[in-house]
């Protein structure tokens, strides 16, 4: 389902649970913004009116699918109104077993620092006071400790992570400065974020780069000040499947073509020393490395600084070489 279209499912969904009394196709059409961005709040056009009525049966067609009892109420004010009772719409009581409890348990301790911990803090509650147990709530827990020794989490140390997060929900333009891996000063991006994805410990944003009119991928780390809200819509489609950790391989070279060999000051560098394929020690404080060699590996050495050196191939020894030179007229 497109992502368009489930939202729309959603709000209209939301206004027909929400409501106290049936709401008319006009009332519905002026309080969905799909609706009113698609066809205006009403009084439009004959076509536009008869777009309109087509679109919003296909939607209640596809919410009864999908489950939603919505009720059809004759007579208000002369036009058919529509409801979806709460009292129609509830879900069974809700049973998990110890591994399902525990799972959920641990998915809501994941998010410990952005503006999801919150709501993954009412889940809990709500499971706790229908009397579903959690990890950390039994004996055998210390109780000292109320959570497992094992939490995972997934860090959001970054500045830019919560108003990236917003705006990939919310569909807004952003502007940021961003610095490259090679370049000395940031330059500012003006970029319609679709999706945020975490890879290796680092936070990526994906979306549409609208001076360069292409998809691309920003690492948040490397994104300097504020990340400004602008207004008006998205220019570019939302593609239903977005490549973020394809294209972050592609960086650091896990796609590889062949290999490469580096001099690395010892104790730095431990990314590197992950995926090399053998390591030597060169003696006065060197080890040299043999690691995997692939599309935008120079991007990621020049990272390291001083602390590595490239020996071959000569190649990716000139690309450094270039980038660390361009860094430095900066």
């Amino acid at each position: 389902m497109a992502i368009a279209k489930a939202e729309r499912l959603m709000n209209l969904a939301l206004c027909l649970l929400g409501t106290r009394r049936p709401l008319t196709k006009r009332e519905l059409r002026s309080s969905i913004e799909a609706y009113r961005e698609a066809f205006g709040a009403g009084n439009g056009t004959p076509s536009g009116d008869e777009a309109f009525n087509r679109m919003f049966e296909r939607d209640k067609d596809d919410l009864r699918e999908l489950g939603l009892v919505i009720e059809t109420v004759e007579g208000i004010d002369g036009e058919v109104g529509y409801l979806a009772r709460r009292d129609s719409n509830r879900l069974p009581p809700i049973t998990l077993d110890a591994e399902e409890a525990a799972a959920l348990g641990l998915a809501a301790k994941v998010w410990q620092q952005a503006r999801l911990a919150g709501a993954a803090s009412g889940a809990l509650q709500k499971l706790r006071a229908a009397g579903m147990p959690l990890a950390g709530d039994g004996e055998d827990y210390d109780a000292g400790q109320p959570h497992s020794a094992l939490e995972p989490r997934i860090p959001t140390h970054e500045a830019a992570f919560e108003p990236l997060m917003l705006a990939c929900r919310d569909r807004r333009p952003v502007v940021f400065d961003y610095r490259k891996s090679n370049a000395a000063r940031p330059e500012q991006r003006q970029v319609e974020p679709w999706i945020l994805e975490c890879w290796r410990g680092h936070w990526y944003v994906a979306g549409w780069d609208r001076e360069r009119k292409a998809e691309r991928v920003f690492r948040l780390s490397r994104i300097t000040g504020k990340v400004r809200s602008r207004q008006g819509k998205f220019t570019a489609p939302v593609p239903d499947h977005v490549t973020v950790r394809e294209t972050v391989e592609s960086w650091a070279g896990e796609t590889a073509t062949g290999t490469a060999r580096i001099k690395l000051r010892a104790e730095h560098g431990y990314p590197l020393r992950a995926r090399a394929l053998s390591v030597r020690d060169l003696g006065d404080g060197w080890d040299e490395l043999e690691i995997p060699n692939g599309h935008g590996l120079d991007a990621w050495l020049v990272e390291f600084g001083p602390d590595v050196v490239v020996l071959e191939p000569a190649e990716l020894r000139a690309d450094v070489v270039d980038r660390l030179r361009a860094v430095a007229k900066g």
